[in-house]
């Protein structure tokens, strides 16, 4: 029976007394070395085993071949990517060992790129063929580089090897597909899987949670537990989030009862997820008593408190926890400063964000990059745009995020023409937008309504094929409409499939026709929408009253209004009221009006008595011109339009002294009407 195994240091001394006894005895000793190396990822020894095999000429390049790949093995698993190639590279004849070792390395050494490479040599040499050990890391080189076509081809040559039932193999095939986005795929691998370990399961859940699929997570996870496989703390820290994103309370509750039972509560991350998860439920209550629970916090812990009580609108609660979180010595990092910038930009606090600055900039935060575009957006909504701008000015001009922060901050300062060129420099100086890009910029050219800018931005945006999303396709739309060109803005629209045509899409379009008096083709629109399957919403109801009352489409424009108290009741808003009461008084009609104004279920707004006062100057209706001024006397004091309206009224029936009266009131109140302005010089 043999003893226990020697230290590795006490078998490099017995290499080195074996040197003095026969070749044969000594390359034994190094091979078995050399295995202990690559187990032990010995780094320091590898290398005196190299040293002394190469003193004693082992390392002959026509003799030496399977003490060549076990060096380069050893080296391999150290990590150390520059000495394993050398040794590689003077293999006279590589073996299988060698290159599963190197593809492994350089795997998990980030460079999945050089790892594929290398198997495509492998390969054309023709002498080796890849075996169950390899296919796993040749899988995760692709998953890392969303190489998915790739993918599939090695999947297919792994089933023609024979490896299809390898449950290590099947797991790295799992994790490619998750990785690439093809959920179905990743189905398809899973069912086939004859054996399931719980790293199987929990690829599958963090994979659905990733796709932004939490339901099919979820479903996963009973399968699991009806498939008797017990959860681990990897299956939990994927479970909570997709809980907190279905805002399933009950089966949040669930897991967190378990967890608690189970015992994977003395894990910091897991307590971390189950708060994090109530944050996203909403339930800062819930979360705060967790909080309050734990014995140990970190700056996760603190950080996703702050951002819960940001998110529920408590910004007092937020910076009252920043406060007490560095009392207890918890240092806060980029994503706690982030967070406390946000709280500032929705106040909007000034003061406080300046304050905020001056710490980042003590602790070197400020060239993070959560940080820097938390300043920019602070600044931004605090109307302090040229501050936000110095700050942009020093970031690193090569990510997308800060260009993206700036130029939201100039829509938000109602600086278009400047988000226009600050997009341009962007695309000068080689950053390449996203979608968040155009969701900042693309209302800026819809303002200005340039059509030679417009024709420009679609330009680019075809050549670089953003244009097939739907968001930018109604992006596109609306600025061509704004510029008055709606058969651009209709042949777009016709380009994106039916089944892809939101209601934003639909809304804008009919909008645009709207805008232009085109009151048929806005109604042709709706109903082809409605049709089509999509419901309306409150703005696709406006923008469909707005474009009849510039029609002067009455009858078409109260058909609609029945269909919407009908059908969509809910939907009703004081906008809705608002065109119909314009679209009647417009028409004439305003008994008609000042009726559907009394059959409203909440309080009348003065946009709402403002279009039937309109109404009543335009036909010199006086009692109900009398009756509308009384309200918006009271729910507008200081608008001297109207003052001025009523005593159109009266003049227009020859009533002068009550238009005097009416001028006389506005002296006492102290109203002024506001000189017209002209955009000629």
């Amino acid at each position: 029976m043999s003893g226990p195994s020697l230290p590795l240091s006490k078998k490099l001394t017995n290499f080195k007394r074996v040197i003095e006894t026969t070749t044969a005895t000594a390359e034994a000793q190094c091979k078995s070395l050399l295995e202990n190396c690559a187990k032990t990822k010995s780094l320091r020894t590898t290398k005196c085993v190299h040293a002394h095999a190469t003193t004693l000429g082992l390392l002959q390049p026509l003799s030496s071949t399977h003490l060549l790949s076990l060096l380069t093995a050893a080296y391999a698993f150290c990590g150390h990517t520059v000495y394993a190639r050398k040794v590689f590279d003077e293999l006279p004849q590589r073996t299988m060992l060698s290159y599963r070792s190197m593809i492994r390395m350089y795997t998990q050494n980030g460079l999945p790129k050089v790892a594929l490479q290398l198997f495509g040599v492998m390969l054309r040499s023709d002498r080796h063929k890849p075996d169950r050990h390899t296919f796993p890391y040749v899988i995760r080189a692709c998953s890392d580089l969303f190489l998915l076509q790739q993918g599939v081809v090695i999947h297919g040559l792994a089933v023609i090897s024979g490896y299809m039932w390898d449950t290590f193999l099947g797991n790295s095939l799992l994790c490619m597909y998750m990785n690439c986005g093809d959920k179905e795929g990743a189905r398809r691998v899973f069912d086939a899987m004859q054996v399931r370990t719980v790293v199987t399961w929990n690829t599958m859940i963090s994979g659905y949670c990733r796709n932004d699929s939490p339901k099919e997570a979820l479903m996963i996870y009973r399968r699991m537990e009806d498939a008797g496989v017990d959860a681990d703390c990897a299956t939990v820290l994927s479970l909570l989030p997709a809980c907190g994103c279905l805002k399933d309370v009950e089966m949040g509750r669930e897991v967190h009862s378990s967890v608690e039972q189970v015992g994977f509560w003395d894990n910091l991350s897991v307590r971390n997820a189950v708060v994090d998860m109530y944050v996203k439920y909403g339930r800062m209550d819930e979360a705060r008593l967790v909080f309050e629970k734990m014995i140990d916090r970190d700056v996760v812990t603190w950080t996703t408190m702050i951002h819960g009580f940001i998110s529920d609108g408590d910004i007092k609660n937020a910076l009252w926890f920043s406060q007490k979180m560095q009392l207890e010595g918890v240092k806060p990092n980029a994503v706690t400063l982030a967070s406390l910038l946000a709280a500032c930009a929705s106040l909007p606090h000034l003061r406080l964000g300046k304050c905020l600055h001056g710490w980042a900039i003590r602790q070197d935060l400020q060239a993070d990059v959560n940080v820097e575009t938390g300043l920019i957006d602070m600044y931004a909504k605090c109307n302090y745009f040229g501050l936000g701008y110095q700050v942009f000015a020093k970031t690193n001009k090569k990510r997308t995020v800060p260009w993206n922060a700036i130029l939201s901050g100039c829509l938000h300062n109602k600086l278009a023409r400047e988000a226009i060129e600050l997009f341009k420099l962007m695309l000068s100086e080689a950053v390449k937008p996203n979608d968040a890009t155009l969701k900042s910029v693309l209302p800026a050219f819809a303002i200005e309504a340039d059509l030679r800018q417009a024709l420009s931005i679609h330009s680019y945006l075809l050549r670089s094929g953003f244009v097939t999303r739907t968001e930018v396709a109604t992006g596109l739309v609306d600025i061509y409409s704004k510029c008055g060109n709606l058969d651009n803005g209709h042949k777009i629209f016709n380009e994106i499939p039916k089944k892809e045509r939101d209601i934003i899409l639909w809304s804008t379009l009919i909008a645009g026709y709207g805008m232009h008096g085109n009151g048929d083709t806005s109604l042709s629109l709706f109903n082809e929408m409605v049709q089509s399957g999509v419901k309306p919403n409150e703005v696709t109801f406006t923008s469909v009253l707005h474009a009849c009352g510039h029609a002067g489409l009455v009858d078409d424009g109260l058909c609609l209004f029945k269909f919407m108290l009908r059908n969509h009741s809910d939907s009703l808003r004081t906008d809705h009221y608002t065109c119909m009461v314009d679209l009647l008084g417009r028409a004439g009609r305003l008994e008609e009006a000042y009726e559907l104004i009394k059959t409203m279920t909440f309080e009348p707004s003065h946009a709402i008595w403002g279009a039937l006062l309109g109404a009543c100057v335009i036909h010199g209706n006086v009692e109900l011109g009398e009756l509308a001024a009384r309200w918006l006397f009271k729910l507008e004091p200081e608008n001297t339009g109207n003052y001025v309206l009523l005593g159109k009224i009266y003049s227009a029936v020859g009533r002068w002294k009550d238009a005097e009266n009416v001028r006389r009131l506005m002296d006492e109140v102290g109203l002024v009407k506001t000189p017209a302005q002209s955009v000629i010089g």
